[in-house]
């Protein structure tokens, strides 16, 4: 019995993935680049690398071990691994919604039971109070937060998040700002409750804007471009 469990221990993940030299981020520098669009074709006559991607996130699976930060990397991670696998399955097409239900298919084989992307989403990243990850996934189209061509690391993931939500901010095809007027983009809408928990909605902007909005500014939202991201 003893000899048992100590071979189950060693079974079990005990510690989070070195990210740096993980598939997924040789996957992403070499088909993402800087603007953040990715090369799906290049992708598709790839496949090894993208399995060897995905198995990564399915054969490594977090427990209570891990900090919260090697959690919250490993899940925007393999969000944003498993959007490209749904994309190629697919490619070619416009716009990820040309397929059926994507964010609710149930196709991530992490855990006991196949998962969507919606769950990875709403059942475990939003549960995890940092709103700053909306600006991390990315659901494969323009309007969204770029992809970043790196994967998102435990040991430097506040600073990737805080610049991911900055440049998201100051790319004008997404926000427009200033100081009496601002053109959101519709995440601060879709999740406006993740944005205002420690505060209102101009508070966790100004924390990252490039200007100062006054509190008083007029709100209206973009519209969304849901075409690939490529």
């Amino acid at each position: 019995m003893i000899v048992l469990l100590a071979v189950l221990a060693l079974s079990l993940p005990t510690k989070a993935q070195n990210l740096n030299d993980h598939a997924y981020n040789k996957l992403l520098q070499k088909h993402v680049n800087s603007f953040g669009e990715v090369n799906y074709q290049a992708i598709k006559t790839d496949p090894q690398l993208l399995q060897a991607s995905l198995e990564g996130f399915t054969k490594t699976q977090p427990n209570k071990s891990w900090s919260q930060e090697e959690r919250l990397a490993y899940w925007i991670n393999a969000y944003n691994a498993f959007t490209i696998k749904l994309i190629i399955d697919h490619y070619p097409i416009k716009s990820i919604k040309d397929i059926k239900n994507p964010w609710d298919q149930e196709f991530i084989p992490i855990g006991k039971q196949l998962m969507s992307l919606n769950q990875i989403e709403h059942d475990i990243l939003r549960k995890m109070k940092e709103p700053r990850f909306h600006f991390a996934i990315v659901c494969a189209s323009k309007s969204c937060p770029k992809l970043l061509n790196e994967a998102y690391t435990p040991s430097k993931l506040d600073l990737q998040l805080t610049l991911a939500t900055e440049e998201f901010l100051s790319d004008e095809t997404k926000n427009n700002l200033s100081e009496e007027t601002i053109k959101l983009s519709k995440i601060f809408k879709w999740f406006s409750e993740d944005f205002t928990t420690n505060g209102s909605l101009i508070d966790f902007l100004n924390l990252y804007a490039p200007i100062e909005i006054s509190q008083k500014a007029k709100k209206s939202y973009m519209d969304y471009n849901w075409d690939l991201n490529e």
